[in-house]
């Protein structure tokens, strides 16, 4: 394994961005695909690769959720029914496996729970998004190559 210099961290955490990115810097140099820091009662994990599965979030907020019911009186109880997916973390919101090739899922596909439908790149490390879910895609909200933030919803799904 190569000598690793380490940049200074500014803040003594290990969720320093720029720690964080030099680290992911190293997994790829040194061809590794887990990397997990520990400081205290504080837990990073980096994975990389076509299987990595984002784990700065916590495992409840990956999962899609019901939309929150519209005040009374207002909205349409279609819209009402659809179940949100989510950005699990902040990144750069990806439809298809590459740029030019056709997209993972589109309005009327239908998905069930290990269906990929994008993919978020987050320092370099590019992570598939599965469904979670069983049913039909609704609506797609995210644009190939914009960047998104933790808990963007990124496509609403009419349940099976």
């Amino acid at each position: 394994m190569k000598s690793p210099t380490v940049p200074p961290v500014s803040t003594g955490s290990p969720m320093d961005m720029a720690f964080l990115e030099h680290l992911g810097k190293l997994m790829a140099a040194n061809d590794l695909n887990t990397l997990e820091l520990r400081d205290g009662n504080r837990r990073v994990m980096l994975k990389r690769g076509a299987e990595a599965v984002p784990m700065m979030a916590p495992a409840a907020a990956t999962a899609p959720a019901a939309l929150p019911s519209p005040a009374a009186g207002s909205g349409n109880q279609e819209e009402e029914k659809l179940v949100q997916i989510k950005s699990p973390m902040p990144g750069t919101f990806y439809a298809a496996p590459k740029q030019g090739e056709k997209p993972f899922v589109t309005v009327g596909a239908m998905v069930d729970e290990q269906t990929d439908v994008c993919i978020i790149e987050a320092m370099k490390v590019f992570n598939n998004l599965k469904a979670d879910c069983q049913g039909t895609i609704a609506r797609i909200l995210a644009e190939d190559g914009q960047p998104v933030e933790f808990g963007t919803v990124l496509f609403l799904v009419k349940p099976k």
